[in-house]
């Protein structure tokens, strides 16, 4: 009897895990930047959305691959937050007075952002 329980508990908490994995989502998303404060910049913005799990902005390529939960996040939540901190991406762009405030080296080409 007591292993029959334990073995049913085994098997509801495995299939507990799965179901949390499920709703787990990578995405990438082209974001405009230049440097490390960017970088930093722009993966805070995307882990300050609820259910964001992992960022991580990559300064060549200009991709944000970002894990989040499928079920408390999207990817236009996330880009909206991140064009929230001067950064454009393919859905949301930056706020003009908020990208004049970046410091210098954080100045993308706005027109190859478009």
């Amino acid at each position: 009897m007591k292993k029959t329980v334990v073995l049913l508990f085994a098997a509801v908490m495995l299939l507990g895990i799965q179901s949390l994995r499920a709703e787990s989502k990578t995405e990438k998303i082209k974001v405009s930047g230049n440097c490390g404060m960017c970088e930093t910049r722009i993966e805070k913005a995307a882990l300050s959305v609820p259910g964001v799990s992992k960022a991580a902005w990559d300064k060549s390529t200009k991709d944000l691959t970002v894990v989040f939960d499928a079920s408390k996040a999207s990817v236009d939540k996330i880009e909206t937050a991140v064009a929230k901190v001067g950064h454009d991406t393919p859905l949301h762009k930056a706020d003009a007075k908020i990208y004049e405030a970046l410091p210098g080296c954080c100045k993308y080409d706005r027109t190859a952002a478009k």
